[in-house]
């Protein structure tokens, strides 16, 4: 499944309460966001097991606040609804750490 970004709220809630999913907060504004982001393509495509959603933290303020996320880029991993994992607390990663994060995961 290709990467999703753009969704709304509801569209989001609803997309994490089955299968693997990896949320992506991101904003345009973000400079460790636009550090990260020219890696994700390739780590998105090596780990297919997770149907990732990329989601803008300023669009989607309300799942931002749902899931508590105070600094970008971050990540949160669920399997069925549940969460599994987060890593990132708005630090700059490279793009071996956010494999690393993946992979223990996945």
């Amino acid at each position: 499944m290709s990467p999703q970004e753009g969704l709304s709220n509801e569209a989001i809630f609803d997309a994490i309460k089955s299968g693997n999913k990896m949320l992506f907060f991101t904003a345009g504004w973000c400079p460790d966001c636009s550090f990260i982001k020219p890696a994700m393509p390739g780590i998105m495509e090596k780990y297919d097991e997770f149907d990732w959603i990329t989601v803008d933290r300023d669009a989607n303020l309300e799942v931002a606040q749902e899931f508590g996320i105070m600094g970008i880029p971050s990540f949160i991993a669920f399997k069925d609804g549940e969460e599994i994992a987060r890593f990132g607390r708005g630090e700059r990663h490279t793009p071996k750490e956010v494999e690393e994060f993946v992979q223990s995961v996945a």
